[in-house]
């Protein structure tokens, strides 16, 4: 299980200090990106020599007369902007969560990430944390810069001291009424608001209910589930992410489709399938399915094997998990995201380069560097270079970058 699935074309090696012009990007999409900018002007119609004959001919215009006005069609948000600027958007980049550091500032500069995320742990607060964002947003210049990080709670909370809530973890969450979470979570997305934070990889949507939650390593372990019941685990899961948006902090639905069947984690363990979850009718699948539904903008993938939905490849790099089912069955249309696919052992059979081809071609709209913030490098090298070699890409990151620039509420995206 740990040998490549995937049958995988040569990434090229590229450099990040060439530019394409959008224009010629555009020229290769399957689908246009927006109405072309700029119209030419309707041109002023010339008076003929008047006549004492009759004429049918309706008269022509006075040499004072002015043409009907013409409205430009405005301009796409993306006009103007590198290959590697586009590129960029397609990645979000780890950066320590408690302190400023400039070799990661020069990464995220060196790729125009499109976002950054909070990695490890802070205990300095609300101010501190906030300080630590500014060092990285003041480097955005085209579009801003998504902050995430993960605050589920429990033992999954990077961001705690001052003006912080310590929150409890998912599976105490649903003992609330879902509207009484609602409001806790609202609560606790004003502060990380407070403290810079656009985006909170939260809430799990995973579905415990095939193992004894302790043999669940990645989430029943931690108590990181809302319920064993899709009922129970659906109302927990659609309750946090309405009160993260309440207080405009971009929530994001994870792990599609579902880690709650595996017995060993992607992070630190190779190899690791679910051999129960299928694409039809599953009620795992059935809890993101309503959050599409209630209006998700973001989901994360999970980084195991499906063995019932494609054997072939991890979801993060399965065009039948992203493309063919979440977009396909369940009509999303958002955000797509890996999670981290930087140091996971998961997907340490592939190089940086190829797990960023691999799940842009998929489908992926971002992908997430967050452990190892170095590797993103190299990812937008691959991308950049597969980019310029082939057409099908070169859409894949032009449609990914607008879905982003949507995301951060960017005008005409």
């Amino acid at each position: 299980m740990t040998q490549r699935p995937l049958p995988r074309r040569t990434v090229l090696a590229g450099t990040l200090t060439g530019t394409l012009a959008v224009g010629a990007l555009a020229a290769c999409a399957t689908t246009p990106s927006g109405p072309e900018t700029g119209s030419a002007a309707q041109s002023m119609p010339t008076s003929s020599p008047r006549s004492t004959a009759p004429s049918s001919r309706q008269p022509t215009p006075s040499a004072t007369s002015s043409p009907e006005p013409t409205t430009s069609p405005p301009a796409s948000p993306i006009e103007g902007w590198s290959l590697e600027e586009l590129v960029g958007q397609l990645l979000i980049v780890g950066v320590p969560a408690a302190v400023a550091s400039p070799e990661h500032a020069e990464i995220v500069a060196q790729v125009h990430a499109g976002g950054v995320f909070l990695h490890g742990r802070s205990t300095e607060g609300t101010q501190a944390t906030r300080a630590v964002v500014a060092s990285y947003t003041d480097l955005a210049h085209r579009a801003g810069l998504l902050v995430a990080t993960d605050q589920e709670g429990g033992a999954v909370q990077v961001l705690s001291g001052p003006g912080l809530s310590t929150i409890p973890a998912a599976e105490d969450q649903a003992l609330l009424d879902p509207e009484v979470l609602t409001a806790h979570a609202a609560g606790w997305g004003t502060e990380l608001a407070a403290a810079g934070v656009t985006m909170n990889l939260a809430p799990c949507a995973d579905l415990v209910d095939t193992l004894a939650p302790s043999d669940n390593a990645p989430i029943g372990a931690w108590g990181r589930q809302y319920g064993t019941d899709t009922d129970t685990a659906t109302a927990g899961a659609l309750a946090f992410n309405e009160g993260m948006r309440s207080a405009g902090v971009e929530p994001v639905v994870k792990h599609f489709p579902g880690l709650g069947r595996v017995t060993e984690n992607t992070d630190i363990a190779a190899g690791v399938v679910d051999s129960t979850t299928v694409r039809d009718g599953d009620p795992a699948v059935g809890v993101f399915a309503a959050a599409v539904r209630a209006g998700a903008r973001a989901v994360m993938l999970s980084s195991a094997t499906y063995l019932l939905i494609d054997a072939g490849a991890p979801a993060c790099f399965s065009p039948v998990v992203v493309t063919d089912m979440l977009r396909g069955d369940l009509g999303f249309t958002g955000v797509v995201m890996t999670d981290d696919v930087s140091a996971a052992a998961q997907v340490q059979a592939w190089s940086p380069g190829e797990r960023a081809v691999l799940a842009v071609r998929a489908g992926v709209d971002v992908v997430l560097a967050s452990a190892n913030a170095r590797v993103a490098l190299e990812m937008a090298q691959a991308l950049v270079a597969e980019a310029r070699a082939d057409a099908d890409v070169a859409a894949r990151v032009e449609q990914a970058a607008l879905r982003v620039l949507a995301l951060k509420g960017v005008p005409g995206a």
